[in-house]
């Protein structure tokens, strides 16, 4: 039976068709809508949505993203299943002030750090023991994506940890 669900280059059939809706626009942004009516909170704890400005156009930008850790001190690790190369990572790396959707409530300004390696790693332990099941599923759609398998011993996988503002301390809005 697992013949009949890989292709030739071995990737399931699950993993490529769930790649292909991660990569169809209008299925991708419909939460946004339900968020900016105050609705995120359908979503529950595991996603939440970025407002941030577009790097060339100056506009604001929206996405939708599951939360892959919750560190001590607030805020929420994030991951751009398309690398680096995902427009939302591009544009938060060239400005990290961002204002942050969680739930029902109303957004509040908070700041985008890219996560070390290691931290990253972690990161993603956590939220494999988390969400065991999820992860499953979730891990052959990110390999598939990024071209690149993901291991125990690491990730290539960019990371971002979004800390509002109101928790950070003072010299670190700037």
């Amino acid at each position: 039976m697992r013949a009949d669900m890989t292709g030739q280059s071995g990737r399931s059939w699950i993993s490529r068709g769930a790649g292909t809706i991660l990569r169809t626009r209008w299925i991708v942004r419909s939460p946004i809508r339900l968020y900016k009516w105050h609705l995120g909170g359908m979503f529950g704890k595991r996603l939440l949505m970025l407002e941030h400005v577009g790097r060339t156009s100056g506009q604001p930008r929206y996405v939708v993203l599951e939360v892959v850790d919750r560190p001590a001190g607030g805020g929420a690790v994030v991951v751009s299943g398309f690398g680096e190369k995902a427009q939302w990572y591009r544009n938060i790396v060239a400005n990290p002030h961002v204002r942050l959707y969680q739930g029902s409530h109303r957004p509040v300004d908070a700041i985008a750090r890219q996560l070390s390696a290691r931290d990253a790693t972690a990161s993603l332990h956590t939220y494999a023991e988390t969400y065991p099941k999820a992860w499953a599923s979730l891990r052959p759609v990110l390999e598939d994506t990024l071209g690149a398998p993901i291991d125990d011993q690491g990730t290539n996988l960019p990371m971002m940890v979004i800390t509002p503002s109101s928790a950070l301390p003072q010299k670190d809005l700037r």
